[in-house]
């Protein structure tokens, strides 16, 4: 089947199966392979990537329901839009072996575009589907809390 997405901003047209995981896809296919497939069961959030802005389990989403779409990698979020913010997670201890980061700062960075001060509980509750099995969750929310009100980290 003939897909056309718009990813990180481009349009793409692909050859694939309708059924295809997008995240499959975008890793195999547009060779973005910072999005991680961590369980691969919509269980840990590794695979996030945004759909039309929305933080969507790219291992559980078939590639024709993005037909026409708009796709976000953390390729596209990096190059674009939040490389400081991503680097402030590095800088507050929020990343350590980096499988589920990507997904992390997708989620993060979509909470900021719909609310640019968000409390404690609001972070945790759009990172709720985003499991670490390393850093723990103090220093993700440290560093989301940093750089979303512009500090240094330091």
């Amino acid at each position: 089947m003939k897909i056309e997405l718009i990813v990180n901003g481009e349009a793409v047209t692909l050859e694939a199966e309708p059924m295809a995981r997008l995240l499959d896809v975008v890793r195999e296919q547009l060779g973005l392979t910072g999005t991680k497939e961590g369980c691969g069961e919509g269980e840990c959030g590794a695979c996030t990537v945004l759909l039309d802005g929305e933080p969507i389990l790219s291992c559980l989403t078939p590639v024709f329901q993005c037909q026409g779409r708009e796709v976000g990698t953390i390729e596209g979020i990096a190059a674009n839009q939040a490389k400081e913010f991503i680097d402030g997670f590095v800088v507050a201890g929020g990343v350590q072996c980096g499988a589920c980061t990507p997904g992390v700062v997708i989620s993060a960075w979509a909470l900021l575009q719909s609310n640019d001060d968000p409390t404690r509980e609001e972070i945790q509750d759009a990172l709720a589907g985003n499991l670490c099995r390393c850093t723990g969750y103090e220093g993700i929310y440290r560093a989301f809390e940093q750089r979303k009100l512009g500090k240094d980290g330091d």
